[in-house]
């Protein structure tokens, strides 16, 4: 336990190092402040630039809109960001080398890949909490009565598992094929391959691809409550058996 604490600090210190805190930290914020305001303020935008004699009807913005706008930020960009940036977590430590040095003195494999998993989903979790609390502050300043969507702690908890379970893909690709190019390609090609299964309807239910783009319909009524349980489940076996198999994939790794 002592060693799996030091080697989360280690990662720690290398996000703050090597500026992905910093870095992921800011997107976020800038997220969590522009998702309130584009919906508070587009439709003003879009009619001032409305050439003259068009008219078009433009509903009044709603706390809906903003969590709206949230949500599509975080699934399009905020995951993407993240992905981007852990897609060099293995490929680094193999080509400086530096896990041999701490292999070699007695840390078990596992531990390395569940210490960079929690570090990394810690990560997502701290900038995922940044992001919505930002907006709902702004949020409530702006739509103090109805800040409190229906559906909205079912969206918000459904994105959040996609991204850990984004993580845990990360990880695997990263044991698997040692850059971080190829690690981005694995990683991008499990997502397609859950975009091409949504198509099916019987998969449709269980498809952990529905914890990114189910939470607006689900807040529009289109979707009933629950809806995102079934692929919430399953993306937490998807995360256990990327986890799993990542430490499998490790232990036969020759560094």
């Amino acid at each position: 336990m002592r060693a799996y604490a030091a080697f989360t600090a280690k990662e720690f210190t290398e996000y703050t190092r090597t500026y992905k805190l910093l870095v992921i930290g800011l997107v976020f914020l800038l997220f969590g402040i522009s998702s309130p305001l584009a919906a508070k303020f587009m439709p003003e935008i879009i009619s001032q630039f409305m050439p003259a004699g068009i008219e078009i009807t433009i509903t009044e913005p709603a706390a809906l809109d903003s969590w709206m706008q949230f949500l599509k930020n975080i699934s399009q960009i905020g995951a993407f960001v993240q992905v981007i940036l852990l897609s060099g977590i293995m490929a680094g430590e193999y080509s400086r080398g530096t896990l041999i040095h701490i292999l070699t003195k007695g840390l078990s494999r596992k531990t390395v890949i569940l210490s960079k998993f929690t570090a990394a989903a810690l990560l997502w979790t701290g900038a995922y909490l940044l992001c919505f609390g930002v907006a709902y502050g702004y949020t409530w300043y702006f739509w103090r009565k109805t800040v409190n969507t229906p559906g909205l702690a079912e969206a918000i908890t459904a994105l959040w598992v996609f991204g850990i379970l984004l993580t845990a893909i990360t990880i695997l690709g990263g044991v698997l094929v040692r850059s971080s190019y190829g690690t981005l390609l694995f990683t991008g090609a499990l997502v397609v391959i859950q975009i091409l299964l949504n198509m099916l309807p019987d998969v449709q239910d269980y498809n952990p691809i529905q914890l990114a783009n189910g939470g607006t319909p689900l807040m529009q009524g289109q979707l009933e409550s629950g809806s995102l349980i079934k692929p919430m489940i399953v993306a937490a076996a998807g995360i256990a058996i990327c986890i799993i198999a990542a430490c499998a994939a490790f232990n036969k790794k020759k560094l």
